[in-house]
């Protein structure tokens, strides 16, 4: 039985290392595996629940994205890459799923209560942030996705998705296919960014991005925060915060080196600057092909944008697809 994976990105900048390692290398390995049926959505009707006033934002940062993921190598031929606002059926199963879900339960969601807090929306959120566990929901359950991946904070997301699913389907016909999430390997948390803050995030400034120039990588890895304590050569220095040695755990293949490296960090002796360069070769050696890929397919912008449209018109006939059979479980296709 084939597998149905449904994942994807908010388009509200380019992406950065973080989303390299946390999913557009799984999700590579998943397109290689001819059990899968891989949907890569770039969410930019969830991206205008908190930019509505800025809608530049999102809309210029859709093809940034679709670069990234066909840089690292996701195939357009082997998975359906397509855009959130071109499938309208997302947004009328969004609308039949809110009568299945109280405003008690959605405040409840730890997710969504973390996030407007984060954003300091008070009394001020808007309704689309608020109720976005539930397009989610659609976005799921259109493509009957049995497989979701997502980070230990995204569960509660997916579990609002089951119940709507177990509600729907006990309420009307079981039509909908409950997903099951998809968690990262234990140990592999969000890659931390460069200033030591726990998340690399885009809104934080603290990441390297998959398009950055070698420059602007050695520029970035320079300012890395390590120890601060460690401020002779000499000085015995810390390995753990360290976000040279993070990175170099994450990023760097001679394991025996970098133990090596530890070792004489610790016991004093060796300086920042030369971690670093290593570092930056260790960087330079896994992204150099992929920025030079990212080069050349931006030359042709209206090709990347044929490709979204191409998969936006897949992705719709099988979202078609699902709302009828919605429709028809809840006794409202009338003409059909």
């Amino acid at each position: 039985m084939k597998n149905t994976i449904l994942t994807g990105d908010r388009p509200t900048g380019r992406l950065h290392l973080g989303h390299y390692v946390g999913s557009l290398k799984k999700r590579v390995e998943m397109q290689a595996d001819s059990n899968n049926d891989l949907y890569i959505m770039i969410a930019d009707m969830q991206a205008l629940t908190d930019n509505a006033k800025n809608p530049e934002k999102v809309s210029s940062n859709v093809l940034e994205v679709a670069l990234d993921y066909l840089a690292v190598g996701l195939n357009p031929n082997k998975s359906t890459l397509f855009i959130q606002s071109q499938i309208p059926q997302l947004a009328e199963l969004t609308m039949y799923f809110l009568n299945l879900v109280s405003v008690g339960r959605v405040r409840r969601n730890p997710t969504v209560k973390s996030e407007i807090e984060q954003k300091n929306f008070g009394e001020g959120v808007p309704t689309g942030f608020f109720i976005y566990p539930v397009s989610q929901a659609a976005d799921i359950t259109a493509f009957k996705a049995n497989l979701v991946p997502v980070g230990e904070d995204q569960k509660p997301m997916l579990e609002q998705t089951q119940e709507i699913v177990h509600s729907f389907n006990n309420t009307y016909r079981p039509v909908l296919v409950e997903p099951k999430a998809v968690l990262p390997p234990k140990g592999m948390g969000r890659l931390p960014g460069i200033d030591g803050n726990g998340k690399m995030s885009k809104s934080l400034g603290n990441g390297i991005y998959i398009a950055d120039s070698a420059d602007v990588v050695k520029k970035k890895v320079m300012s890395m925060y390590t120890d601060p304590n460690h401020i002779h050569v000499e000085d015995p220095g810390q390995v753990e915060g360290n976000m040279v040695f993070t990175y170099l755990d994450v990023f760097g293949t001679d394991k025996k080196y970098i133990t090596e490296l530890k070792e004489h960090y610790r016991h004093g002796g060796l300086g920042d600057v030369k971690i670093k360069r290593y570092l930056i070769d260790v960087l330079e050696a896994e992204f150099a092909p992929i920025r030079t890929r990212r080069e050349e397919l931006a030359k042709d912008p209206s090709a990347i944008m044929e490709i979204l449209n191409k998969g936006s018109k897949q992705a719709e006939a099988v979202a078609a697809q699902t709302l009828a059979e919605v429709k028809k479980a809840m006794g409202i296709a009338y003409f059909n």
